[in-house]
């Protein structure tokens, strides 16, 4: 399941979730839509975490959690501590984040 964020409580949903993955878009950016529906495959294939998609210009106190300069950037959250983030436009990439946060 995904959850799209419409106001900047993504620190309230890392405290109540063990496992969070988060997108962090805008609607201008292109590498941020073509990812999107690769966030949701993967929030598809990966029960027992919560996958959240978070507009990073209307949502500022989210973005402080994962230091996110430049989009699209792809968090983990485990125990409601950042686990890594990263900024990409590969699947690949996102796999990596997410096998590594269902692993730990």
């Amino acid at each position: 399941m995904v959850v799209e964020l419409t106001t900047d409580t993504l620190a309230d949903i890392v405290s109540q979730n063990d496992k969070v993955v988060v997108q962090y878009s805008a609607s201008w950016c292109g590498n941020c839509r073509i990812m999107k529906p690769k966030f949701k495959k993967f929030a598809t294939e990966n029960e027992g975490m919560t996958f959240v998609i978070v507009d990073a210009e209307n949502s500022p106190e989210s973005r402080k959690l994962a230091n996110v300069s430049n989009l699209p950037t792809f968090a983990t959250f485990k125990g409601g501590k950042l686990l890594n983030e990263t900024q990409t436009n590969k699947a690949e990439v996102l796999a990596e984040l997410v096998t590594e946060i269902s692993s730990n």
